[in-house]
């Protein structure tokens, strides 16, 4: 089955012009080839590459199987995470999910309150969450390679002393799913002492690729969305976008239009998203491709725009600001419900809205902005979905993944490492004391106090 996303560029004085996509079609293929013949920088971390057609079907099974658990016996699912441990799955559940999903009574959520833990250092967060999951059942999702992320590796010490004194040891192994290294690491060690039920995150996935691992599966199946339709949209994108040929491929499209639009000068990307439930989409969009491109001096940032919400803060900017920023648009045709605007009275001044929808609004809302923008000097590239089903986000993500692997080898740098995160990491480790870490401590305490 084809792809039904369309992908269109609508250029402005910026560009992007046809020529300087041509111009990259021999890069485009080099790229594609390096990605697809596992000979590029990271090429052991390509295993997202055909993953949704070769996932394991025992694993996927007892995901499945995990996610009924949790919706039978929990009010409350902690995911512990960070990055991409926990992004992919947000923005899933997001998406796909009822607006108000935690609020619902529980006959009417089809699945346990989802919660986030490990996200953050906040003494604040963690004690008003504990304070919410008060009079509920709960279990707990942790999410880590290594078992160390100290901000995960925190929250997970917490819960789990919470969980055994609530349910007592036997009582928290039940509630406690860790989805870890397949043999290694803090955390797998622990969960094997501790007979956690386990699933794998693979050594050739990296976390910000990892949503359609049990990374991102067990969260969305828990909070009661179809993962086969989404691995099912995933796996037709994979077919279609594994075209070389950038002219039949629009998701090279779009990774050359960013690479043509980044020659220019045009260094800021904005995702924007006329709906509210892909905030936290357009939060995993950032990821992927902040954390891929950002090294050696290079890349394009990523930022994120939720309009009409943002044209009354960002707008201004964007329309007659710096010319620094093009936009991608993420645009869903048809919504899953609508409103019309009818039985007004005219004293509101919107009497020529009679007889229309709120949908029919906000896409004309879309293409008066994509106009005004585009004639302001501001690229438009757009991402139409047909509907936010299971099926389409999963064509979605790995449009993006995809696209994003390709940017990477275009820019020539490694689209699947992360140097740069870990500077913080040793900073904050020597600050607090970590065993080998004293001389750093002593230089950091040094330039603290100069």
């Amino acid at each position: 089955m084809t792809s039904s996303l369309r992908f269109a560029i609508s250029p402005s004085a910026a560009g992007p012009e046809p020529h300087e996509l041509a111009y990259q079609a021999e890069s485009v293929l080099t790229a594609h080839r390096m990605l697809h013949e596992r000979t590029g920088p990271g090429a052991e971390f390509t295993g997202w590459l055909d993953l949704p057609r070769r996932h394991d079907p025992e694993e996927f099974r007892r995901i499945k199987e995990a996610a009924a658990r949790i919706r039978s016996d929990s009010d409350a699912l902690v995911v512990i995470g960070i990055g991409g441990s926990y992004l992919g799955a947000r923005a899933a559940v997001d998406a796909l999910g009822h607006a108000f999903h935690n609020l619902l009574p529980p006959e009417r959520r089809g699945g346990p309150q989802i919660f986030y833990a490990g996200t953050d250092l906040s003494p604040r967060y963690l004690t008003e969450l504990f304070e919410a999951l008060e009079g509920k059942e709960v279990s707990v999702n942790v999410v880590s390679k290594s078992g160390t992320t100290t901000e995960p590796a925190i929250a997970f010490r917490l819960f789990r002393a919470y969980l055994e004194r609530r349910y007592g040891k036997e009582g928290a192994r039940r509630r406690i799913y860790a989805t870890t290294d397949r043999a290694r690491g803090a955390l797998k060690h622990l969960a094997d002492a501790e007979g956690y039920a386990q699933f794998v995150i693979p050594d050739d996935v990296g976390g910000r690729y990892s949503v359609l691992t049990a990374v991102g599966l067990l969260p969305i199946a828990a909070a009661g969305i179809d993962i086969d339709q989404l691995m099912a949209g995933a796996a037709d994108a994979a077919a279609e976008y594994s075209e070389p040929d950038m002219e039949r491929n629009p998701c090279y499209q779009y990774a050359a239009a960013r690479h043509a639009l980044y020659r220019r000068g045009l260094t800021t990307e904005l995702l924007v998203t006329y709906e509210p439930a892909l905030r936290a989409t357009a939060e995993w969009w950032k990821q992927l491709f902040g954390e891929s491109e950002g090294k050696d001096g290079k890349g394009i940032f990523p930022a994120a725009a939720a309009f009409t919400t943002d044209l009354h803060s960002m707008g201004q900017y964007v329309q007659d600001g710096r010319r620094i920023l093009f936009e991608t648009v993420v645009q869903v045709e048809r919504p899953a419900v609508d409103i019309p605007l009818t039985g007004g009275d005219g004293a509101d001044g919107l009497g020529f809205l009679e007889g229309q929808t709120l949908h029919r609004v906000n896409h004309m809302a879309f293409l008066g902005t994509r106009l005004a923008h585009t004639e302001g000097g501001v690229p438009n590239l757009t991402l139409t979905l047909p509907e936010l089903t299971p099926y389409h986000y999963g064509q979605m993500l790995y449009f993006f993944q995809k696209a994003c692997a390709i940017s990477g080898y275009l820019l020539g740098v490694n689209p699947f490492d992360q140097p740069g995160v870990e500077a913080y990491k040793q900073n904050m480790y020597a600050l607090l004391g970590k065993p080998g870490f004293e001389a750093r401590r002593a230089e950091l305490e040094a330039r603290l106090r100069g």
